[in-house]
């Protein structure tokens, strides 16, 4: 199965400066996404430090192991290496002033033959586009979502609130934070779409749903379409879009293979 990569980051309509970082490793299969918070420019320093850093270490990690890694390997692989970027930019924002309170949300992606690892922190999305049909395959660490499982609020209501970007987990704010990873089964022509909440809150799912049905044959175009719906509604925030599009035959996964250790520590 061979996959295509489109990423692209826009500042919208209101901000002055840009937060949201991507990194795109083709030959290695990795998409990295962050929407970075903080003080003047700490935003964009977390989100940078995320990408550079996870997307760096798991390249290394998934060229060394190759294709005899199991989707448990690249998971652990994916949970150390996101560890080690939240130590990192955790580590940044107590020894620089300048970067108190710095914080980013992640979604990262590891493409592999009839599947995809998709890990996020916060309330950067990933969904799944499937021949005009698109189901959102990550689940908010959000206080609007907690009020939604709790039945407290419905999601037509969570739509207008004025909570919307209060997340209950972010990378670099704590010394240590959990990845929630899952394993999602991809067919030939299926999109997988990574974003930030400044295409998420401008956009419902069934309005992304029309633009990548509309230009689902070339990503670029569908990129530069979503970003281009998102600043027409408002273009509140930084905007952040990668589309992965798989193609071709599914083989079986591998048995497991495990060379990879934590940084400072043990297995």
């Amino acid at each position: 199965m061979d996959f295509e990569f489109f990423s692209q980051t826009d500042t919208g309509r209101v901000r002055t400066n840009n937060e949201d970082s991507v990194a795109v490793d083709a030959p290695g299969g990795v998409v990295v996404l962050a929407d970075g918070m903080g003080g003047y420019n700490a935003g964009e320093v977390a989100s940078q430090m995320a990408c550079e850093f996870i997307s760096a270490e798991l390249v290394r990690w998934l060229a060394q192991a190759s294709t005899t890694a199991s989707d448990v390997d690249v998971k652990r692989a994916m949970d150390i290496c996101v560890d080690n970027a939240n130590r990192a930019i955790f580590s940044a924002a107590h020894s620089n002033p300048t970067y108190a309170g710095m914080g980013t949300t992640l979604v990262l992606s590891v493409f592999r033959p009839g599947r995809v690892l998709v890990g996020h922190i916060g309330d950067s999305r990933a969904y799944r586009w499937r021949q005009g049909e698109l189901q959102q395959i990550t689940r908010d660490h959000s206080l609007l979502q907690e009020q939604i499982d709790a039945g407290i609020l419905t999601p037509e209501q969570a739509a207008v609130s004025a909570n919307k970007n209060l997340v209950t987990r972010a990378v670099g704010v704590e010394d240590y934070v959990l990845l929630e990873t899952r394993v999602h089964e991809l067919q030939s022509g299926d999109i997988i779409l990574m974003c930030s909440d400044g295409l998420s809150d401008m956009l419902d799912d069934r309005q992304i749903a029309e633009v990548l049905t509309s230009h689902h044959t070339n990503l670029m175009q569908a990129g530069a379409a979503l970003i281009e719906a998102a600043n027409a509604a408002g273009g509140r925030d930084n905007i952040a879009v990668t589309l992965t599009r798989a193609q071709g035959a599914v083989e079986q996964p591998p048995k497991a293979w495990w060379p990879f250790r934590r940084l400072g520590g043990g297995a």
